[in-house]
């Protein structure tokens, strides 16, 4: 695994007309939208932000950022898709999330000063819009009414995290699968779709169980009907059982 650091990734920096993968000036404000913290921020504070970014591109498998690395910037995912992790000394893994366009990262050790808590890899070709950590601080500064947006969203990251926490304290390796699962799912019509879904490993890793164990659950939803895998996705073709 290659740690590709942005400042030093001149070469995949594209044309800013395509910051948010359109030729539509308009359309790189309307897709920021899509992040939580951002949903009522005005256009002229977007496009200042807009202005402070550039656009990188990291080939799948690549560290973005590693657990302890001092923070530098913040990032917003445009396309591609990306892994949330950390590991111990024995290289054993803990995924917490799988995050994609639309969504963010990098933000809490910015305002911390804190290192990296964690290490976030590509699980495919993906494209970010990074900011440095000087022109995302003076930006929230400058724009109060954004702070406090972003206030919410890590309070409700937290509620997010306790809900995991209380998971896996409360609940068996079936059900949590089955909620990663559907956590991951994308309804298209009347089945769910979980578009290149995740190793087996990984998503032992977010499951906090097996890879056996979860190639057996895996293939008994199989068995059952419940999923099956189709052009590197995996189709939900109905609700698995609450118990197994």
């Amino acid at each position: 695994m290659n740690h590709i650091d942005f400042l030093e990734y001149q070469a995949s920096i594209v044309d800013k007309s395509r910051l948010f993968l359109s030729k539509d000036p308009e359309s790189s404000t309307h897709q920021t939208k899509k992040l939580s913290f951002l949903s009522s921020v005005s256009e002229e504070a977007l496009v200042v932000l807009l202005e402070k970014s550039k656009t990188l591109t990291y080939p799948k498998r690549v560290l973005i950022v590693s657990e302890g690395d001092k923070a530098n910037a913040f990032f917003i995912i445009l396309s591609g898709k990306v892994r949330v992790f950390c590991e111990d000394e024995k290289s054993k893994e803990v995924t917490f999330n799988i995050q994609g366009p639309g969504s963010y990262f990098g933000e809490i050790a910015l305002l911390t000063d804190k290192p990296r808590s964690v290490s976030i890899m590509t699980l495919e070709k993906t494209v970010c819009a990074v900011i440095s950590k000087n022109d995302f601080v003076n930006w929230l500064m400058n724009y109060p009414n954004v702070a406090i947006n972003l206030l919410i969203a890590l309070s409700e990251e937290i509620m997010q995290l306790t809900d995991k926490v209380r998971q896996m304290a409360l609940s068996n390796v079936y059900e949590r699968t089955v909620k990663v699962l559907k956590d991951l799912t994308v309804d298209e019509g009347n089945i769910g779709v979980i578009h290149n879904p995740p190793s087996q490993q990984v998503l032992a890793s977010m499951v906090g169980a097996s890879r056996e164990m979860i190639s057996k659950i895996m293939r008994d939803l199989t068995k059952g009907g419940y999923v099956e895998t189709a052009d590197n996705s995996l189709i939900i073709n109905r609700r698995p059982p609450s118990s197994w």
